[in-house]
């Protein structure tokens, strides 16, 4: 017994040692942007839930670009970021319809469940329709996003300068079968698609169909940094976080065995690559790195995927790091 204390001290120290990034660098690499919804309208989180209209909820606007359209996915490109994030909703006529929310009464002129609405009907649309930033004195988007719903195939003839981050906002498996038939009859598009997440069923059904596919659900992320958590002290990488895309809220990104240097460099090693999103706090939404101070708080190198829904003002602030 008198042994226990020095055996505990020595178990603890190598455990650190196991673990502390204070003596294992960075693996090589530089930060990569994920650009949510390309360049788009931005608008405060506070008190959001699914069913909040947030195209009437907009900071007044600094420029003309809405989400989800080519031109908005060719600026956040043009600024910096190497990933551009995308929804999807398969439609009646087997279009990928490229567009955020579920129904159509927020943004656009238009009525009814995206999903359920043909893509010729779709492409007719004023997507900027519902955009406001006075509580509805003015709309300064009607009228100018007339047309301006892409299909899939749409953005994929744009050649994209970079791959697209896919979401399925479904829960339906034929959205992962018909994006896996979509990709497979035209090989030369499978190479800008970064991978997929979202909805279970359509993730796994894509992920099954596309062998070397990343892609995450809120199951399997779970599954990850909770696995990871009881392993990761003995540098063990489980299962569900290998060959994946694996999503770390960054407030809770200290918990992780090895974090950051140790972690990335198992994480590489797994064939996975890691986002660091904004910080969870139970909500709905997608909270991105979207501050100077998160930026700040970023590890001194990072070279991962940095999720961000303010790519216009985070790309300069990553590019400006020491």
């Amino acid at each position: 017994m008198k042994n226990t204390p020095i055996f505990l001290l020595g178990l603890a120290l190598l455990v650190w040692s196991f673990n502390s990034s204070l003596i294992a660098s960075a693996p090589d690499g530089e930060a990569n942007l994920l650009a949510h919804r390309g360049v788009h309208q931005t608008f405060g989180r506070e008190e959001l839930d699914n069913d909040t209209c947030t195209a009437a909820l907009i900071d007044p606007p600094t420029h003309d670009y809405l989400e989800n359209t080519v031109a908005g996915m060719q600026a956040a490109f043009a600024a910096g970021a190497a990933v551009v994030e995308i929804d999807v909703h398969l439609t009646p006529d087997k279009k990928f319809a490229v567009f955020h929310d579920w129904t159509l009464d927020c943004r656009t002129n238009g009525q009814g469940v995206t999903e359920e609405t043909d893509s010729a009907v779709l492409k007719k649309l004023d997507i900027g329709y519902g955009y406001t930033a006075d509580g509805g004195k003015t709309y300064p988007f009607r009228g100018k996003g007339v047309g301006q719903m892409p299909m899939l195939e749409d953005i994929f003839a744009a050649n994209p300068a970079g791959p697209l981050l896919i979401n399925f906002k479904s829960r339906r498996a034929e959205e992962g079968e018909a994006l896996a038939a979509l990709l497979n009859a035209n090989p030369a598009w499978r190479g800008k698609v970064f991978g997929v997440y979202g909805g279970g069923e359509p993730t796994d059904a894509a992920l099954a169909a596309l062998p070397g596919l990343k892609g995450y659900t809120r199951t399997s992320a779970k599954d990850c940094l909770l696995h990871y958590l009881a392993t990761g002290w003995i540098g063990y990488v489980p299962e569900a976080c290998r060959n994946t895309l694996v999503p770390v809220p960054s407030n809770y990104a200290w918990l992780l065995w090895g974090w950051p240097n140790r972690f990335m460099t198992r994480m590489r090693d797994a064939g996975s690559d890691v986002i660091l999103v904004g910080p969870y706090s139970g909500g709905g939404g997608s909270a991105g790195i979207d501050t100077a101070e998160q930026v700040e708080d970023l590890p001194e190198h990072f070279p991962g995927y940095i999720w961000t829904n303010r790519i216009l003002e985070i790309g300069p602030a990553i590019k400006a790091r020491p």
